[in-house]
């Protein structure tokens, strides 16, 4: 049995467009599935984890296939209640697609379902933690109340590519790009706005790099800091080149002291992974990233922006997750 969750929203749309496509292959095919829509931010959440929640010890193990963008699958992934008992699968419906860039899933629904039905084989993946040590309301300087830890899958990441993410959830000119194929215009817009505001404040990282080694590093004028499992973010961005989705580690690409006009040369370079030969840009990678800024920033997972910090850990959990594509 295939429990299908769906964003019939995401892409302006494409996800219940893709669905009628989808449908009568599993009603053709005789395949016993059950589909659950959603219908608002927090829907996945929660069917996810009433789906996951009441597994019984004789009982089958219940198999997720998600239809949706990355925040769909990000929001999926939040309410598994029983990782062991869960199979999870993907079908790409959203403007980015950096999960299913990575580990080789079409774009094209049918062949990615295809996939799953016939010849999907279990490959373990890693799940990361985002932990706020630090919270604040959106538009205040005040602290807020903590919200719980995310997870994530593809990505963490604080300072300038979460503000482009952040102003992108709101932004009403993306639901038109997205419905004429130029959705990807509204986070280039949105980018260069962003960049006149960032680079004012420095961070501090301390990296454990195993249980038995830590290194404090210091990043003035700071861009941002991606913490990735997997090597694309941001609709293509070959932030880290090499990284393993499976091996317990989180690759960190950081951007610090370059200026403002070399940025704009830095990251188009960053679709090739050739960014790090600049000065300023450094890669690492560690079990556990504890990051302070010395200002509140933004900070997302998976694209997906729930308030600002200036103190977080972001940790990884290997292999946590059943991942069948």
């Amino acid at each position: 049995m295939y429990s299908f969750l769906v964003n019939p929203a995401s892409r302006s749309g494409r996800g219940q467009k893709y669905w009628e496509r989808i449908k009568p292959v599993l009603e053709e095919r005789k395949i016993p599935y059950q589909v659950f829509f959603s219908k608002g931010p927090g829907d996945m959440v929660k069917l996810s984890r009433q789906l996951t929640s009441s597994l019984s010890p004789e009982g089958e193990d219940v198999h997720l296939v998600v239809l949706g963008g990355d925040g769909t699958a990000n929001e999926a992934v939040q309410g598994i209640a029983d990782f062991s008992r869960t199979r999870f699968s993907y079908i790409p419906t959203g403007s980015s697609n950096d999960l299913a860039r990575d580990a080789g899933i079409s774009r094209n629904p049918l062949e990615a379902l295809e996939r799953i039905l016939s010849s999907a084989r279990e490959q373990r993946m890693d799940v990361g933690f985002l932990h706020y040590n630090t919270a604040y309301l959106p538009e205040a300087s005040r602290p807020a109340d903590v919200p719980p830890d995310r997870r994530f899958l593809v990505s963490c990441g604080i300072g300038f590519d979460a503000g482009v993410c952040q102003e992108a959830m709101k932004s009403r000119m993306k639901d038109f790009l997205n419905k004429v194929g130029l959705g990807k215009l509204t986070y280039l817009g949105i980018a260069l706005k962003q960049l006149m505001r960032s680079g004012r404040d420095s961070a501090e990282l301390v990296i454990d790099e195993n249980s038995s080694s830590a290194k404090s590093i210091r990043l003035p004028g700071l861009m941002f800091i991606a913490c990735m499992s997997h090597c694309y973010e941001g609709g293509g961005f070959y932030f880290c080149p090499g990284a393993d989705a499976a091996d317990g580690m989180l690759d960190l690409c950081t951007v610090s002291g370059v200026p403002k006009w070399k940025v704009l040369l830095v990251l188009p370079t960053a679709f090739q992974g050739k960014h790090y030969r600049y000065n300023g840009v450094e890669r690492y990678g560690g079990q556990t990233i504890h990051i302070r800024t010395s200002a509140p920033l933004w900070v997302h997972t998976d694209g997906e922006v729930a308030c600002r910090s200036d103190d977080i850990t972001v940790s990884c959990s290997k292999q946590l997750l059943r991942f069948y594509y």
